[in-house]
């Protein structure tokens, strides 16, 4: 009986984060700088499926506007903001630390060093949709994920401090080289373009990239809940993981490739977005609790309706001009982060 409330009790509590992210996803999609009443989107929408028909009582150019430019950098922000949730979630039950961010082990610096080097190449390269830089910062972000944990194993096992320590050094040697090749350049335009990179902006040009791009970020999610009882169990620690009968080697791999190829996807059509995986999964936790079975999907579905808000905000409160997204989960995400520091401070002061 009382199981079965506790999964009622999740079930609800996901259906009612799903219905505000469609609340979010519709104000979203109604505001810019042609105004489209949500009564019309849902209309239109409806008249896409073939279900339904309604008559016209839009302009044509809506259409266009909803369908072909805004709907899908909104979904695109909402896959983004699942990704990092997501991976937040996974990386924080790894490291059993909750100022833990996907970007923690050097997948930022290894995406910004993939896509510098993409931005200096002579030549224009498109693959399914997805320009050289996309892919660069891709597979840079997962190579340097890669790096991090060979050179964290010890002996068959991947210490939680020397992952850290790894990561740290990665991100700093990448950064410093990423910025060397940008002042030897001389590239005015290569700096303006990894500047826009680093401060993050939802980047789709229709929904080719984002049929690339959703089945990983979906499958992915759909793989880290499956972790959740082994996340629950590395909570206790690692010795006490192990005496559950968790691989705890094995099962950090899969988190690190898993949360990895989370942040690689989200990167590769946002670029540098900070703090969404830091602010959502704490928020998130201090009001769900800490079981990772209802965590994980609330931390995805809250991290989507977050930053279809914060991308909201960047494209309309200055409008005609934007302003980059990672400078509005900077400005939340910093004022948290500082937070969580002093509160761990005193946590683990004598």
């Amino acid at each position: 009986m009382f199981t079965r409330l506790k999964q009622n009790r999740r079930l609800l509590i996901l259906v009612a984060l799903g219905a505000i992210l469609l609340l979010c996803l519709l104000i979203a999609v109604s505001l810019g700088a042609v105004p489209i009443s949500p009564l019309d989107i849902i209309k239109m929408t409806l008249n896409k499926t073939g279900l339904f028909h309604f008559s016209a009582t839009w302009q044509s150019s809506d259409e266009t506007i909803l369908f072909l430019i805004r709907l899908p950098r909104v979904i695109a922000g909402s896959l983004v903001g699942a990704a990092l949730a997501s991976a937040g979630v996974l990386f924080q039950g790894m490291l059993r630390n909750p100022m833990a961010d996907p970007y923690i082990i050097g997948t930022s610096a290894g995406a910004a060093f993939g896509a510098t080097i993409a931005m200096m190449l002579p030549v224009s390269v498109a693959f399914l949709s997805f320009g050289l830089v996309p892919i660069a910062a891709f597979f840079g972000a997962l190579g340097a994920v890669l790096l991090v944990y060979n050179l964290a194993k010890v002996g068959g096992k991947t210490p939680i401090v020397s992952m850290l320590l790894a990561g740290f050094a990665v991100s700093a040697m990448l950064a410093a080289i990423v910025f060397l090749m940008v002042t030897l350049s001389g590239r005015t335009g290569l700096l303006q373009n990894v500047y826009s990179f680093l401060m993050g902006s939802i980047s789709v040009s229709g929904w080719n990239q984002i049929i690339i791009i959703a089945p990983l970020i979906i499958g992915a999610i759909v793989a880290a809940r499956f972790l959740a009882f082994r996340l629950n169990a590395l909570s206790l620690g690692e010795e006490g993981a192990a005496y559950l009968g968790i691989d705890v080697e094995r099962d950090k791999l899969l988190v690190l490739a898993l949360g990895s190829l989370l942040t690689a996807a989200a990167v590769s059509i946002s670029g540098l977005v900070g703090f969404i995986g830091l602010v959502v999964p704490h928020a998130v936790r201090l009001v769900l609790g800490p079981d990772h079975r209802l965590l994980l999907p609330a931390a995805a579905l809250s991290g989507a309706a977050f930053l279809v808000l914060a991308d909201l905000f960047a494209r309309t409160v200055l409008a005609p001009s934007e302003i980059p997204i990672g400078i509005i989960t900077a400005l939340i995400g910093a004022p948290f982060f500082i937070y969580l520091l002093r509160r761990t401070r005193r946590e683990y002061a004598f």
